[in-house]
């Protein structure tokens, strides 16, 4: 959506309630509204901030993760040290082009230990190393501070040129009841630096995509907060646990925990989460 600039003093006066308009609008949303025009094109402005957007969602997917730095955050945490394993991708850009290597281990990877512990941690660069950067530790801390000691947990795995579906390759060799991979979203014009958290309950190899929950937008403060995230994640890993298994089953209905005659389970949230919680994402 957009608005020209005017020549008359009648346009002035309407460009001055239009941009009054817009301006108090823009301020509710991140989505690239109200730009401004000369004509048939877009301001120099405008053009500027759509390339500044365009090159943050581009460094995002290519810089990549220090991962010493990561691993060096984690460990602070309190937990194991991390494992730092890769997809079967080579490269940035053969993980680009072929998603299906994202989701599988690679052939050389140093092994996983087997833990039997009740929740396991994937920190994922994904499509988005920054968001990872940005958000994983802090996402992490709120995690363990909401699960309260409840669980046990097994030591962190950090994956690089990953996608969702190699947390049950993870999952499965660590031996947990769940698997929660924190991976960086696919970035866009609005926002760079959007962390997801993909819960698969009793995680294998060959887990679809609509048998594990996901909470997105993470990235305070606009988005979503890891406060608001890690409550909503320790319901539905408590649910998961009660129903025996994740995904559209186990849903985030801000009701009751209690099963439902058609076998799922609702998990209590006191604030709503309104497009932050979904059964299955494409990753």
């Amino acid at each position: 959506m957009s608005y020209s600039e005017p020549l008359s003093p009648i346009g002035r006066a309407e460009h001055a309630a239009a941009h009054a308009f817009w301006h108090d609008l823009r301020r509710t949303t991140q989505a690239r509204i109200g730009l401004r025009r000369t004509g048939d094109a877009l301001s120099t402005t405008e053009v500027l901030e759509f390339r500044a957007a365009h090159a943050a969602a581009r460094d995002a997917v290519h810089s990549p993760l220090d991962i010493a730095v990561l691993a060096a955050e984690v460990a602070g945490l309190g937990l194991d040290e991390p494992v730092h394993v890769r997809s079967r991708a080579s490269d940035r850009s053969e993980y680009l082009r072929r998603p299906d290597l994202g989701r599988l281990p690679g052939t050389d990877e140093p092994a996983v230990p087997h833990s039997g512990k009740d929740v396991g941690f994937v920190l994922a660069d994904g499509l988005s190393s920054k968001a990872l950067a940005d958000h994983g530790v802090p996402m992490l801390a709120a995690l363990l501070a909401a699960f309260e000691g409840r669980y046990t947990l097994a030591p962190p795995v950090i994956a690089t040129q990953a996608r969702v579906a190699l947390g049950d390759h993870i999952g499965a060799a660590l031996g947990v009841g769940t698997v929660l991979v924190l991976i960086g979203e696919r970035p866009g014009l609005s926002v760079a630096d959007s962390l997801g958290i993909y819960l698969t309950h009793c995680p294998r190899p060959g887990r679809s995509d609509s048998e594990r929950n996901c909470i997105s937008n993470i990235h305070p403060p606009e988005g979503l907060s890891y406060e608001r995230a890690a409550h909503v994640v320790t319901g539905l890993v408590d649910g998961a646990r009660r129903l025996g298994r994740s995904g559209v089953d186990l849903k985030d209905t801000s009701a009751d925990r209690a099963l439902t005659d058609a076998g799922a389970i609702s998990v209590e949230a006191p604030w709503p989460v309104a497009g932050a919680v979904r059964a299955r994402a494409k990753h």
